[in-house]
């Protein structure tokens, strides 16, 4: 079908529908999904690193990487998170930087190998950064998405269109229940949750087997119940913070619905491009560099 008949005709989606076929021809696969603390007193010296070489160096100039984003959790974001404390093997206000890496379809398998090779390359040039502390970084497939709008931004431009706002959900089924389940439930409440709402797309995605790295010069600490976890990512318009009490509401929901849990909610602002703009607000206290 050529361009002009196919976005012809795209006004067909229903708000809150789960949309799990795509016929775009860019389509995102799978996401690296980056989750840092620098260590107290290089906040300026970590944020420069990140951003001016490793944001770059390290992912963006791979030939499937077709989008970044970098996000930020002040002390305030960090504070309002929700965490079910015996499933998250952290701690609730560890991590104040995440960044979204969007991989094009179909071609994971060629980027793994650059991607790995890349960072070693990079360590051996000295252009590594010691002083932060990664968390539950990995990969991740994509499984599924919402929509709140009749002609919503497309999951693949989410991270262009720099939402004011990013929610980093993990959610996990229940005991006596399976993702299957937990899935089923978002497909029948998320419907009537998004309109209204100021999400504009939720997505769903699976830690990719072998998702987390082990053969990089980057410590990263082990996550025994990793692979029974689903990421969701919710763009927000605006400060996640102005409509808390909503997310709040559906983790009280899922959670008396007995089919799963959310294992931690975090909320995320972007960082300010070229600036270092909240490096002073990660943390309750002083920041000193």
């Amino acid at each position: 079908m050529p361009p002009e008949d196919r976005y012809a005709d795209r006004l067909r989606y229903e708000p809150g529908r789960l949309v799990r076929q795509i016929d775009e021809p860019i389509t995102v696969g799978n996401i690296l999904w980056v989750f840092t603390d620098p260590h107290r007193g290089y906040e300026f010296s970590y944020n420069r690193w990140y951003e001016r070489d490793h944001y770059y160096a390290g992912c963006m100039i791979g030939a499937a990487d077709f989008a970044g984003s970098r996000w930020v959790a002040t002390h305030r974001h960090k504070e309002a998170r929700l965490a079910h404390a015996k499933s998250w093997p952290f701690e609730p206000t560890d991590g104040s930087y995440a960044c979204v890496y969007y991989i094009l379809g179909g071609a994971f398998d060629e980027w793994l190998p650059w991607a790995t090779d890349q960072v070693r390359r990079l360590y051996d040039a000295d252009r590594g950064f010691a002083h932060r502390t990664h968390y539950n970084t990995a990969m991740y497939d994509y499984e599924w998405r919402a929509y709140r709008d009749a002609d919503p931004v497309p999951l693949e431009l989410a991270l262009d269109r720099r939402f004011g706002g990013l929610i980093a959900q993990f959610v996990e089924p229940a005991e006596a229940s399976d993702p299957e389940a937990v899935d089923r439930w978002f497909d029948e409440t998320l419907p009537e949750w998004l309109p209204g709402s100021s999400v504009a797309n939720v997505s769903s995605w699976a830690l990719h087997a072998g998702g987390v790295a082990d053969d990089v010069p980057v410590p990263i600490p082990g996550d025994a119940n990793a692979a029974d976890r689903k990421l969701q990512l919710y763009f927000v318009e605006g400060d996640p913070l102005a409509s808390w009490e909503q997310q709040r509401q559906l983790v009280s929901a899922l959670e008396g619905s007995g089919v799963g849990r959310a294992v931690i909610t975090m909320p995320f602002i972007p960082t300010v491009i070229g600036t270092d703009q909240y490096i002073d607000e990660l943390w309750a206290g002083p920041v000193s560099w």
